[in-house]
Formats: C-alpha cells, sequence, structure tokens
C-alpha cells in the first residue's frame, strides 16, 4: 500500500524529524489496524511546546507515515488566535508553509483545541458500535468510570466538531467519544497515548459475531453481469455486511458515520436478493444511478469498478462494525441533512479526491 499523495518535497530538519519520529511510529502502528483505522480516515499530531503543531495532512494515511512526509506544520497560537476570533477557516492561513503541497487535517483545530502534547483520532470499530446507539453515552459511562472522558454529540466533522468539544472543555478530558464518528486520545507523549488507547479499546472491546463466509463464485458469475461496472469487494472484511441477514438489515436503514457517506455516497446501500440482483446488474451497464456499494443477501459484497483504494476501505468498515452491533439495539443514522453537508463539502471532496487511485 503506497499513499495516495506525492509527498511534500521540502526537506525536514533533523532535529524535527527527531520530534516528529514516535508520532510517525504510533501513527504507522495504528494505520496498519484496520479495526483502528480505515484507509486515509483518523489523523495524529504533536505539539512541540507553545509554538508548533504537527498534524496529520488532509487524505494522506497514517500507515504511511514511517514512508513519506504526511505532517504538516502550523503556528499554533496563530490557530488558536483565529479559533478564538470564530474565523471560520482557522487552520489553513497558520501554515508554516503557505506553498507545501499538502493540506492540514479537517480536524486541525480539534487538535489545537486540546492541551495535550499528543492526540490521537481513531475511528475505532468497537467505539463506533457504542457511538452509534442512542444508548452509547449510558453504556460508555458505565466502561470509561474513573478515566476523565467526554461524550461528545455528533458534529459535522471540522469546525462545528471542535466547538461541540469546546463545550465539554470544562471537564478536562483526556478520552473524547464522538457521536457517531469515534475516539480521541490526548496524552503527554507518544508513549502515554498508545497506553491509554490500549486501556480505552480494552474497555470498549466488543466481539464481533461469527458470519457466514461470502460465496466468492457467485459474486463473480453476479459481478460480470454489470459489463465491468462492478467487481467484488477486495477486503474480506466488507462481505460481512451482506451475508448476515441482520447486518443487510441494518445496512440498508441508512449510514452511522461520516467517512461510509463521504466514500460510499448517500444512504441506503441498496440490499439485493440474487434474483433482484441479476437484473440490476444486467442493467447497470445502461448507465444511471450507480451505487458505490451493493449487497447481495448471503452473499457478498460487490463495488463500483471505478471506485479506489478508500472505498474499499470503508466497505471493510462496514463489515467490521456490523458483526459488533446488537441488531435490537437503538441504533442512531445520520439525517439526510447530515449527509448533505458532507457530500457538498469541498474539503472531504479533496480528501476523496486523493484516495481514488489503487494503493
Amino acid at each position: 500500500m503506497s499513499g495516495a499523495l506525492s509527498p511534500d518535497p521540502a526537506p525536514i530538519d533533523p532535529a524535527l524529524a527527531a520530534a516528529l519520529a514516535p508520532l510517525a511510529a504510533l501513527s504507522a502502528r495504528l494505520g496498519a489496524d484496520r479495526n483502528l483505522i480505515q484507509g486515509a480516515g483518523g489523523n495524529t499530531s504533536l505539539k512541540r511546546g507553545e509554538r508548533e503543531l504537527w498534524v496529520k495532512a488532509s487524505g494522506t494515511w497514517l500507515a504511511a507515515a514511517e514512508r513519506q512526509p504526511i505532517f504538516v506544520g502550523l503556528d499554533l497560537a496563530e490557530v488558536r488566535r483565529r479559533l478564538a476570533a470564530d474565523e471560520a477557516e482557522p487552520a489553513l492561513p497558520a501554515r508554516l508553509d503557505p506553498a507545501g503541497a499538502l493540506r492540514p487535517s479537517i480536524e486541525t483545530t480539534l487538535h489545537a483545541l486540546l492541551p495535550h502534547a499528543v492526540v490521537v483520532h481513531v475511528h475505532s470499530v468497537n467505539t463506533i458500535a457504542y457511538a452509534v446507539r442512542a444508548d452509547g453515552p449510558a453504556r460508555v459511562a458505565e466502561r470509561l468510570d474513573g478515566l476523565r472522558w467526554a461524550w461528545i454529540p455528533y458534529a459535522k466533522p471540522g469546525l462545528p466538531l471542535t466547538r461541540a468539544v469546546q463545550a465539554e472543555m470544562h471537564r478536562a478530558p483526556d478520552v473524547l467519544v464522538l457521536g457517531n464518528h469515534g475516539l480521541v486520545i490526548g496524552a503527554p507523549d507518544t508513549e502515554a497515548a498508545a497506553a491509554l488507547l490500549a486501556e480505552v479499546e480494552s474497555r470498549l472491546a466488543v466481539p464481533a459475531r461469527s458470519v457466514p463466509a461470502p460465496d466468492l463464485p457467485a459474486l463473480d458469475r453476479l459481478a460480470a453481469l454489470s459489463a465491468g461496472r462492478y467487481r467484488p469487494a477486495r477486503l474480506g472484511e466488507a462481505h460481512a455486511a451482506a451475508t448476515d441477514p441482520a447486518h443487510a438489515t441494518i445496512a440498508g436503514r441508512g449510514a452511522l458515520y461520516p467517512d461510509h457517506v463521504v466514500f460510499l455516497g448517500p444512504s441506503p446501500v441498496p440490499v439485493l436478493a440474487v434474483q433482484q440482483a441479476e437484473p440490476w446488474l444486467k442493467a447497470a451497464h445502461a448507465g444511471g444511478d450507480m451505487p458505490a456499494l451493493l449487497l447481495v443477501e448471503g452473499v457478498g459484497a460487490l463495488l463500483r469498478a471505478d471506485l479506489g483504494a478508500g472505498a474499499e476501505e470503508m466497505a471493510a468498515c462496514l463489515g467490521l462494525v456490523l458483526p459488533r452491533l446488537d441488531p435490537d439495539a437503538p441504533l442512531v443514522f445520520l439525517g439526510p441533512d447530515q449527509e448533505a453537508e458532507l457530500l457538498d463539502w469541498d474539503a472531504e471532496k479533496y480528501r476523496q479526491s486523493l484516495n481514488t487511485a489503487e494503493q
């Protein structure tokens, strides 16, 4: 897997490289774990005193952190000043290298807001299993007792999420559970961040139910009916969304978290029986509406053939989250307006554009 971006060519000074090395190592390790990070999702950061903030660049993959430059430097005081002044774009004007090729993460203002030297934001499938429940706050409270944490109701990623977190800063949280989104950890250094993340993951661990295996020959046959418009999902985790009837039912109800919408489009995901899928796929080559993901009940998942690694990762994420959900649980889905603001958002269109190629 290689990153989707050409790395920023600017040389990095040895002192900065040494400071970023532990963060890069942690980022790469987290990025290699699909239960925590899927594709270009998630972000990490390091503050160098009160002067500099180094944060993952939008659209880059944490898994590539030790192979290529993925961090963007910002004037931390300037970001915070612009944030306090309620400016619409606090981060971009504060880049240390305004001409650099990389843009700071959408969540840069959140990293700047938190006082911790190291901040880690992951899309943990264990956390998401609680974050999409209406009773999630109460269930999380039982499990995170003794830690300094806060539940943040869903807010659009970026500045709206930062403002929602700002309202809870009086709790001085080290752990943020983001409704319908993920998990944020703050710590004094990378070692402490890794330890706290492991502790939270252990407390929130949800065993995944076993699921039937996909019928790969049947998927190949169905994909062939689309004249090349669809292909079987390449990451095995994705098929769990289709092979268990309860999972397919939930997937067909709506989107549960932002990156699903960004990389797989608006909900609902079409869920078809084999008998329905055959004529549907035969008609796909005629054009018209072609959803990114198609679930064939009891068979597996098909992805639109023009999609790249970002979509593959998000299909796999769905297959990791659904087996951790109680089918009878009170689930909270993103609404049409929330989906629309993600689909029409230039910052997310930029991130998606960097992840259309094969990895």
